[in-house]
């Protein structure tokens, strides 16, 4: 391979430096799921539109704004997902450069959404859960019963279909669903957040301070 001058003044002129398998990648997507994780709208768009001016799938971004819906909005915007997915469609529909401002969108919903990372450390919970213990026998009141030789054998006896509303909610608090060695196993407890402040305060707002807007054209 011979490079020339031609080539070095090209690559050191490159207006973003970004590589796709080394630092740059990584530095810039952490930067970016940090930037949502932390309510900065401002930041993740700028550091978004750095991937994709430098050439990033935008796939790969729909990919993560995917992931993040869940792992940190959580069910505490349970709109965020549908949201992520959009973008997905929307890149996969009519493409880039179209799409960029459906990516766009769905960063900045995500910076701007409240947070709850309570599923994704509940589940994490549940799989050391299952890598460390054997299965437990599921209870046999939720078990199915398909022949008459299973329920004779005690499968879905007892079973209330919807208990809260069976008897003013007291067969809720009787009827178990966890096998009988976890009934009791909290996977959600210590996985909250606390309350989030509120949005002007961690800068989820758009509006930057006069002295500081970018020139227009």
């Amino acid at each position: 391979v011979i490079v020339v001058r031609s080539d070095i003044e090209k690559a050191v002129s490159r207006p973003v430096p970004y590589d796709k398998k080394g630092e740059h990648h990584f530095n810039t997507i952490s930067a970016f799921i940090k930037s949502m994780r932390g309510g900065d709208a401002n930041a993740a768009l700028y550091y978004m539109g750095r991937m994709l001016v430098a050439g990033e799938d935008p796939l790969y971004v729909a990919r993560r704004l995917i992931r993040f819906a869940s792992e940190d909005v959580g069910l505490a915007d349970p709109h965020a997902l549908p949201q992520a997915v959009a973008a997905w469609d929307a890149v996969k529909s009519i493409g880039m450069p179209e799409a960029d401002v459906c990516l766009a969108q769905a960063a900045a919903y995500m910076a701007r959404a409240p947070k709850s990372p309570a599923v994704y450390f509940a589940y994490g919970k549940v799989k050391e859960l299952l890598a460390n213990r054997a299965a437990d026998p599921i209870p046999k009141h939720i078990c199915n019963a398909p022949t008459a030789l299973m329920k004779e054998m005690g499968y879905a006896r007892g079973y209330v279909r919807y208990p809260d509303a069976a008897d003013g909610g007291t067969s809720l608090l009787e009827q178990t669903y966890l096998p009988e060695p976890l009934v009791g196993t909290n996977f959600f407890d210590g996985c909250e957040l606390p309350e989030p402040p509120p949005l002007a305060s961690k800068g989820w707002l758009f509006a930057l301070p006069q002295s500081t807007q970018p020139p227009i054209g």
